[in-house]
């Protein structure tokens, strides 16, 4: 055998490739084209008062600190149950539902790519009105689908051809991101009768609102509910969320997840959460307070506030572009969220904070 070290080929200049990735650039064109979507800042370099993201500005129940305490001290070294079965025992419980209508995903954002994923192919309309949440766009946009807009008006009520649109998938934001509004009942209902397709409603801020379409579920054998623990239960940084549906269609999608798709510390954070329910309540209690009391103060500082039932509200003021306000309260130290789309020039959307963090930001806008 020759001693001389085998010689690699000269390597060939990547040149001709969109992105400058070579003329073997294996990556796919709509995700070079792709517009990807942009979270809430998180700073790391300053303290701010952070009301852009929707977190919630209280801790999680000491239950859940305790729980993930002893997980860490026990079970790293072993994978998590693929399927989350404790969790699922307790969701079921709290939310009347049986064990295998409930699917585990990292945050319902991972929720949302299962069902993307396992739905929707090149071309298949998707359906939801607009603006919500952008992730929507993205997701859908990757999997070569095609994102169908239906316009909200001013006050954010449910479009009446959402249907029409024959979406193979309509999602409804509920509350709605960024607006904060809510829909009836019945005319989710009436929806979930009528679309050509999968219904999902999409209820990351529901703890805040006066009703869900939970129910909907055992009526309707197309419509999935989407929970988050990442809001009410204050565990946005622990990833978890829940999905609700029909048997059938929860086998179907659970196929196409990871295998092992939420962390050990994850589950049992959520589990712990559930059995301290209260706990959550009485901190949903005390935001929808603050909300309120912000609402009334930005109406009197002139801004349109719709009646919201989030953790958060959107706060216009028509016919002003709302850009240099926004930064001029990020220069006070006080983040909040600013879309730069028509539709949203003229809003700021606010997080429920501390009255302290509150006091803080009207201070800000007054200044």
């Amino acid at each position: 055998m020759s001693s001389n070290p085998k010689k690699s080929p000269p390597s060939r200049p990547r040149e001709g490739g969109p992105g400058g990735l070579g003329p073997k650039d294996p990556i796919r064109p709509v995700v070079h084209a792709l517009d990807a979507y942009k979270p809430g800042e998180q700073p790391q370099d300053k303290k701010y008062v952070k009301l852009n993201t929707n977190e919630n500005p209280y801790p999680p129940a000491p239950r859940v600190l305790a729980a993930i305490h002893e997980a860490a001290n026990a079970d790293l070294r072993l994978y998590p149950d693929p399927v989350g079965n404790r969790l699922r025992d307790r969701a079921a419980t709290v939310y009347g539902v049986a064990r295998e209508q409930i699917l585990v995903g990292n945050g319902s954002d991972e929720l949302l790519t299962l069902i993307v994923r396992a739905c929707v192919g090149a071309n298949d309309a998707v359906v939801y009105p607009f603006p919500t949440y952008s992730l929507y766009d993205t997701l859908v946009t990757i999997q070569e689908g095609r994102p169908v807009h239906v316009p909200y008006g001013r006050d954010f009520t449910l479009p009446p051809d959402i249907a029409e649109q024959r979406g193979r998938v309509t999602f409804i934001c509920h509350p709605n991101s960024p607006s904060g509004t809510a829909i009836p009942l019945d005319r989710l209902e009436a929806l979930a009768a009528s679309v050509a397709g999968l219904l999902v409603v999409d209820e990351a801020y529901v703890d805040f609102a006066e009703h869900s379409a939970m129910r909907l579920i055992d009526r309707f054998d197309n419509v999935l509910v989407l929970r988050t623990f990442s809001k009410s239960f204050s565990l946005a940084g622990m990833r978890i969320g829940l999905a609700f549906g029909p048997t059938a269609l929860m086998e179907q999608i659970a196929k196409v997840k990871d295998s092992y798709n939420v962390n050990r510390l994850s589950l049992v954070a959520a589990t712990a959460a559930l059995e301290d329910y209260e706990w959550m309540q009485a901190n949903v209690a005390r935001i929808r307070a603050t909300r309120e009391r912000l609402s009334a103060e930005l109406r009197g500082r002139g801004f349109e506030v719709l009646p919201s039932q989030a953790n958060f509200i959107l706060a216009r003021r028509p016919g002003e572009v709302l850009e240099d306000l926004y930064l001029r309260i990020r220069d006070r130290g006080v983040l909040v969220r600013y879309f730069a789309i028509p539709e949203l020039r003229d809003a700021m959307r606010i997080s429920i904070g501390t009255e302290e963090e509150t006091d803080t930001l009207l201070a800000a806008v007054d200044r």
